[in-house]
């Protein structure tokens, strides 16, 4: 929009305007002497025929002639002189419009109503180029959704319209480019409510701005709150600057210690004789730098030791300017004292410590370590300095050490501890904790060292004890359901029994069912002993004679491709055993020797005396004390025992033998076996030559005499009876084999099959109950459960647990008018012990 009506074509050059503006003035210059030469000829054509009229008249004509041509020759130069002074005018806007197109900003200019008289392109392009062009829409198209910068720029449009002049910086956004303007306002003068509006588009330079004045600020708070004191005075020793460090130590806070009236020397402590205002120590003259430590009194009367460096600049005109900065020693004298205290008890602490301590240089080399470490590995602590570090480590945890020694260096987080054993001398260690962590200061590492060799003995033996509890669990459920299975097959022998006597066809089937189920039943004992819940039988023996005796049964068990030798040694020691279970330990190694030895091989047997005066480490935690010992060496031809493998050998159901080939008890059994006999086992193994397992028993102090007992004549009594029965198990073959059994002998049983149903039972038919024989194990309510129950209604009932456990493992619930019943029993048993419960009440 221009303020000329006329458009002018401002993209022609400014040389070609002024040629036609040019042509145009010589045109406007040379018509007034046309038009008087004009005039002139027709003054004379006049004057010529005025001769033909009377004189009156001719000078009449002659007087309105000259007039009119007076008058047009009057308007002509009127209205060249106008057209001349608009054609000026025209040029001049055209020059301004050029300039302000040309400005860096927008610009416009708006009348006392705030129409638009004028705005340049760029002015324009803001407005996005509306078709109104007015002021009032800069904030819709500047800072449209910054509610905050939009209404803020509003307000400053609404009083520039008042005639207010002034700037203002706003944010704008378009095409998703975020910059600032600066709207400047000021009003037209001489041309009252006139207004020329100026938008700049300053987004670098504000930006820039912006940065350098962060800066300032961060350099302002850089020095005002640095560690150090910065101050300047004058040649008159004035402080003109001090930064806020400075003026804390001085207690100053509440002081303008800038206003000139306070000096360097109010603050300084025996200043020195003959110097300047603005010295601080007596330096040579014009000496431009001063260093050294003073001391100094704060306003509060604080005194404190500084150290400073004070640089003096002189001016020619002999004006003095100090750069100075100091600082206060105090902390730092403080942190010396602390720091010397905290080394001493640094090193009381390192000295004292009952952990290891032990500092490991970039080459892996001790560089110190305390009193702690050197004994926890059973050396002299100078031997240990300069000692590479995992020459020390046992080798199966040398890695892990390596691995973290590996991540320290390389800059990574440690673990928070690991497990390594050191070696404390030969076929000796000791099991560690170690914490690492990187030494500051040095390209080294710290370690600490806790021996939790005892704890892990005790986790190791208290695990073991789980898992035999495990074990012995598993074996006594196993041997429960075994038992009421045999029950139920001697019990229906028996029965059997009593219709097929000798000669007939079928006693000797019956019979070999019979005795088939009694050997199961030896075997679930042996299970029951294995767990430890069997009591043995130990007596005072000769192993040589146990090794003799089993010596047939080895060789048929490992086979002709083995030989075995037994060596004895003469004068052997007693030892208290149970011989079955010896036997038992005897079979089981001979098993393993003989699956170690595939292709053949030999197999030894020795015993020996023998007498340790130290403990001795055994298999697992175990060690075995110093004593005398009667000693029997297993040993093999084999393939050998891996390292990894050793520990684990008497876990219970470890095995490396294929899948089906073994159970993983046998040598667990021999540990269970041997530990219960208060032996110790030991093994000695390398892989490709074989395995020797050693076994330690106790040598007896005396000899226990034998007793012989003279075999009993077995009596025929009577085991009928008539009384009243309540018979609980949950079984049903060893509940139908029982009824019938005591049924057969006169009695009048109530049979339930749970403890809840022989309640009801109770409840139901109240009937007369001389005695109640009751399973222990059943599902939902137990049989001591049960009888505590059917005591509350008959109060004097004796009762009969029946179950496959020993006895000893129901001691603590029984009391008077209870009795127990193993599992597996015959018919005669059950019998037997009904009859003597009965008679016993009589």
């Amino acid at each position: 929009m221009s303020l000329d009506p006329v458009q002018l074509d401002l993209s022609k050059s400014a040389d070609s305007q002024e040629k036609f503006r040019t042509k145009r003035l010589v045109a406007w210059e040379t018509a007034p002497f046309i038009f008087y030469v004009a005039a002139l000829i027709g003054g004379f054509i006049a004057l010529r025929g005025t001769k033909m009229i009377d004189a009156p008249a001719r000078v009449e004509v002659m007087s309105a002639l000259g007039l009119i041509l007076l008058l047009g020759a009057v308007i002509l130069l009127a209205g060249w002189k106008i057209r001349k002074l608009k054609q000026d005018n025209d040029y001049r806007r055209a020059i301004l419009v050029s300039v302000l197109e040309g400005q860096p900003g927008g610009h416009l200019i708006t009348d006392a109503k705030a129409r638009t008289i004028y705005a340049n392109t760029k002015f324009q392009k803001a407005l996005n180029n509306s078709t109104s062009m007015s002021v009032s829409e800069l904030p819709l198209y500047t800072t449209s959704g910054n509610d905050e910068a939009s209404d803020n720029l509003q307000e400053f449009i609404e009083q520039a319209k008042s005639g207010l002049g002034g700037e203002m910086v706003f944010p704008f956004s378009r095409a998703g480019f975020f910059g600032w303007y600066r709207l400047a306002v000021r009003p037209i003068e001489s041309w009252r409510g006139y207004t020329h509006w100026q938008l700049e588009d300053i987004s670098g330079s504000y930006e820039d701005s912006q940065r350098l004045g962060r800066e300032r600020v961060r350099l302002i708070e850089f020095l005002d709150h640095a560690p150090v004191g910065f101050f300047s005075v004058d040649e008159q020793g004035t402080f003109i600057f001090t930064n806020d460090t400075f003026v804390s130590w001085l207690g100053a806070e509440d002081k303008d210690l800038g206003n000139g009236s306070f000096h360097l020397h109010d603050v300084l402590i025996d200043v020195p004789a003959n110097i300047e205002p603005y010295d601080i120590l007596p330096t040579p003259q014009d000496a431009p730098v001063q260093r050294g430590e003073i001391k100094m009194r704060a306003f509060d009367g604080r005194e404190f030791q500084a150290a400073v460096s004070h640089t003096i600049l002189r001016g020619t005109d002999g004006t003095v300017r100090t750069r100075s900065i100091i600082r206060d020693l105090t902390p730092e004298r403080a942190w010396k004292t602390a720091l010397k205290q905290s080394e001493d008890r640094f090193q009381r602490f390192f000295e004292e410590a009952p952990l290891g301590i032990a500092l490991v240089d970039s080459r892996g080399k001790i560089t110190e370590c305390n009193d702690a470490f050197a004994a926890m590995l059973n050396k002299p602590l100078h031997e240990l300095l300069g000692a590479e570090l995992l020459s020390l480590v046992k080798e199966t945890s040398r890695a892990k050490a390596e691995n973290v020694f590996g991540r320290i260096r390389g800059g990574l987080k440690p673990e928070s501890a690991i497990e390594i054993e050191l070696n404390t001398g030969p076929d000796k260690s000791v099991i560690t904790q170690m914490f690492a962590s990187p030494f500051m200061g040095e390209n080294g590492v710290v370690l600490h060292f806790i021996n939790v060799t005892e704890r892990k003995n005790l986790e190791a033996q208290f695990t073991q004890s789980q898992k035999m509890q495990a074990v012995g669990q598993l074996a006594g459920g196993i041997a429960h359901d075994f038992n009421n299975l045999l029950t139920a097959m001697i019990g229906f022998c028996d029965l059997l029994l009593m219709r097929h006597r000798p000669g007939d066809s079928s006693f000797a089937d019956i019979m070999q069912i019979k005795q088939n189920a009694n050997r199961a039943a030896n075997l679930v004992r042996q299970l029951l002993a294995f767990s430890r819940q069997q009591t043995l039988q130990p007596k005072v023996m000769d192993v040589t004679d146990v090794i003799t005796d089993v010596s047939h049964l080895l060789r048929r068990l490992i086979g002709a491709g083995i030989d075995l030798k037994i060596n004895h040694e003469r004068d052997l020691g007693l030892v208290k055993v149970d011989q079955g279970q010896m036997e038992q330990v005897l079979v089981n190694l001979a098993v393993n020797a003989r699956d170690a030895m595939g292709h053949g091989g030999v197999l030894t047997i020795k015993t020996r005396n023998f007498i340790n005066k130290k403990t001795i480490a055994m298999v697992g935690t175990d060690e075995m004390p110093p004593g005398e010992w009667v000693a029997i060496d297993v040993g093999d031809t084999g393939t050998g025992i891996p390292p990894e493998v050793v520990a684990r050998i008497f876990d219970p159901f470890f095995s490396t033998k294929p899948l089906g080939a073994g159970t993983g008890l046998g040598l667990s059994t021999v540990y269970g076996i041997i530990r219960q006999s208060n032996g110790y086992v030991g093994v000695e193994t390398t892989v490709g030559r074989g395995t020797t397992f050693s076994i330690y028993m106790p040598r007896a102090e005396e000899v226990a005499a034998v007793k012989i007992v003279a075999p009993t004549i077995e009596k025929v009594e009577d085991l009928t009876g008539s009384s009243r029965i309540l018979l609980v198990e949950d079984e049903d073959a060893v509940r139908a084999f029982s009824v019938r059994a005591l049924q057969n002998k006169g009695y009048e049983v109530f049979e339930a099959s749970s403890g809840d149903n022989a309640l009801e039972l109770v409840a139901e038919k109240k009937p007369k109950i001389d005695l109640m024989v009751s399973d222990v194990m059943m599902p939902g309510m137990d049989g001591i459960e049960l009888g505590k129950r059917i005591r509350e209604t008959y109060p004097d009932l004796s009762i009969i647990f029946m179950s496959g456990y020993t006895e000893d493992k129901f001691k603590d619930d029984m009391g008077p008018g209870i009795h127990f019943l193993a599992k597996p029993f015959t018919l005669k048993q059950l019998a037997e012990k009904v009859k003597e419960v009965l008679d016993g009440e009589k």
